[in-house]
């Protein structure tokens, strides 16, 4: 007897040659979470685990011909990453409203660990006004969560910013700190759940590498357990640990950001 397929994530991302972030980590993170991943991939980059040369936009008929026929796959859950320009954007819009009801978890990839810019304010807007209202919880870390509200000018007001998202349409935001600690946290990361029904912080050892892909890690290991029915709350705490396990026992390359360890990381529950 054959098992039955995993309940399926339906990812769109970019494609990370070096297989540390984008579409391989989130398969590898979907996969040891107990889901099934189908991808469409939304972006072709060059990157090594330095930094990002070149991004090129995928085809957006393309990416609305593959939810098409991978509509048939009972999609659980949806996580969306990269969008690189405003045609992907608006093909991830129509494809999400394709399944509604169904939980989407967005990662907002602005800036590459590197440093490289990979969106615009205009892209970024455009992020608020299309895309948030769909999304069930957004994975912004410091940075992120400040360009997606500039009009806040208030520092470390991060309860601040979180709700002028919720009001956007958002139903819940987790705000990560592993790249900008709040004060007197230098030795902890903090991530911060905030949604209409609570506000619930987890502390974690700050390890003391540079890693590529721990962001779509967690956003990904989020779609994941949601995908198998877990609560948010819930599905927050067993991806925030999947996640910091995958980057203890992490790899080191010859040189740059050192890649998450996540097939050795399956969780079993």
């Amino acid at each position: 007897m054959r098992r039955p397929l995993p309940p399926v994530v339906l990812v769109l991302a970019g494609h990370d040659p070096t297989g540390g972030a984008g579409l391989v980590a989130d398969s590898e993170a979907i996969a040891a979470c107990g889901g099934w991943a189908v991808t469409i991939p939304t972006a072709l980059t060059v990157q090594n685990c330095h930094n990002v040369t070149c991004v090129m936009p995928a085809d957006p008929i393309a990416m609305r011909q593959m939810a098409e026929v991978l509509s048939e796959m009972h999609i659980a859950a949806i996580k969306i990453g990269l969008l690189a320009d405003e045609a992907t954007l608006r093909a991830a819009e129509q494809i999400i409203r394709r399944f509604p009801g169904i939980p989407v978890v967005a990662d907002p990839v602005f800036r590459a660990g590197g440093g490289t810019e990979l969106s615009t304010p205009h892209l970024r807007q455009l992020f608020i006004d299309r895309l948030l209202p769909l999304v069930d919880i957004l994975t912004p870390n410091r940075a992120e969560l400040v360009q997606l509200t500039p009009s806040i000018t208030t520092p470390f007001d991060d309860t601040a910013r979180a709700v002028a998202l919720m009001s956007q349409g958002c139903q819940a935001i987790l705000v990560t700190a592993t790249d900008d600690p709040l004060p007197g946290n230098d030795q902890l990361v903090m991530h911060t759940l905030h949604s209409p029904d609570t506000t619930r912080q987890w502390q974690w050892p700050r390890l003391p590498e540079q890693f590529h892909g721990s962001g779509c890690t967690l956003a990904s290991a989020i779609a994941a357990r949601l995908a198998v029915g877990e609560r948010l709350p819930t599905a927050c705490e067993q991806a925030q640990h999947f996640t910091w396990k995958s980057l203890s026992q992490g790899f080191q390359p010859s040189s740059g950001q050192c890649l998450p360890n996540r097939i050795s990381q399956a969780v079993r529950f």
